[in-house]
C-alpha cells in the first residue's frame, strides 16, 4: 500500500496477536516500524523477522523514544497494547483501574504526544485496537466492555476533532480473534466469541482496507455493522437479546 512505503509506524503491544499481525503488515507494506511490548523479550524476535526496532516499556509513553528511533517522526500510532479484563459490577477497583489505564488512557497519553507534530504538519494517522465489545458490549467483562467503548469514543472523537486538519483515525472493533486475549475470556468467549473467530492476518486486512478507503470503522467481522444499526435502531430488544444470552452463559455454568 503505497500511503505507508517508508512511512514511520508504532505498533504497541506487538508481542503477539494483532500486534504482531500490523507491524508484520506494515513492514511488508514498506513501513520503517517500531514495535512496542512491555517485555522487550517478546518483540526481539519479532523486530529481527520484519527489520524493526524494539522499543520497550509501557504503551502510554512509548511516543518519545519510538520517534527518536524513527529518525524524528512517527506517521503512522496503533494504540494495540490491550487488557482483557474479567469481572461483573463488583469487580475490584483496582480491576476497573488498570482497565482504564491501559484500555482508555494509554490511547490519551499517546495522541497528547503525538498531536503537536501531526498539527503541526497537517498529517498523522492513530489506529485503535478495541473490540466490538466496544460497539456493542460483552457479558461478562464489565471493565472491559466499559473501557472499551471509552475506546472507541476517544477515538471517535479525535476524528471529529481533527479530520479537516489531516488527522485519520481508524478504530479496529473485532469480535474473537485467536489470540491470548480470546483464551483468557474464559467461558463467555467460548459462547459468544470463539466460533467465528478470526487469524490475527485477517483484522491486518481489515485495517489497510479501512485506511485505502479512508473508513473510520474496522470491522473484520463484517456482520458486526448489522447487530451496531440493530442496537441503535431498538436498544430494549438488542438489551433484551443479550439478557437471553447471559442466561444462556449462566446455565451453562458460568
Amino acid at each position: 500500500m503505497s500511503t505507508v512505503q517508508g512511512a514511520g509506524v508504532v505498533v504497541t503491544g506487538a508481542g503477539g496477536g494483532i500486534g504482531a499481525a500490523l507491524a508484520r503488515r506494515f513492514a511488508a507494506e514498506g513501513a520503517r516500524v517500531v514495535v512496542n511490548d512491555l517485555d522487550a523479550a517478546r518483540v526481539e524476535a519479532l523486530a529481527e523477522e520484519i527489520g524493526g526496532t524494539v522499543v520497550a516499556g509501557d504503551a502510554s509513553t512509548v511516543v518519545d523514544a519510538a520517534r527518536d528511533a524513527l529518525d524524528g517522526t512517527v506517521d503512522v500510532y496503533c494504540a494495540n497494547a490491550g487488557l482483557a479484563s474479567g469481572g461483573d459490577a463488583f469487580a475490584e477497583e483496582d480491576v476497573w483501574a488498570r482497565a482504564w489505564d491501559v484500555n482508555v488512557m494509554a490511547h490519551v497519553r499517546a495522541a497528547k504526544a503525538l498531536l503537536p507534530d501531526w498539527l503541526e504538519r497537517g498529517s498523522g494517522r492513530f489506529v485503535s485496537t478495541a473490540s466490538a465489545a466496544g460497539l456493542l458490549t460483552m457479558i461478562g467483562a464489565a471493565p472491559y466492555s466499559v473501557t472499551k467503548h471509552g475506546a472507541v469514543a476517544f477515538a471517535e472523537w479525535l476524528s471529529l476533532t481533527y479530520r479537516h486538519r489531516g488527522i485519520k483515525v481508524h478504530t479496529i472493533c473485532p469480535q474473537g480473534v485467536r489470540t491470548d486475549m480470546l483464551t483468557a475470556a474464559g467461558s463467555a468467549g467460548e459462547l459468544v466469541l470463539a466460533p467465528t473467530a478470526i487469524e490475527p492476518e485477517a483484522v491486518a486486512d481489515a485495517l489497510f482496507d479501512a485506511m485505502e478507503q479512508d473508513r473510520f470503522l474496522v470491522l473484520p467481522h463484517p456482520e458486526v455493522a448489522g447487530y451496531y444499526r440493530a442496537r441503535a435502531k431498538d436498544p430494549d430488544q438488542w438489551i433484551g437479546n443479550m439478557n437471553h444470552l447471559q442466561q444462556k452463559w449462566e446455565a451453562a455454568g458460568a
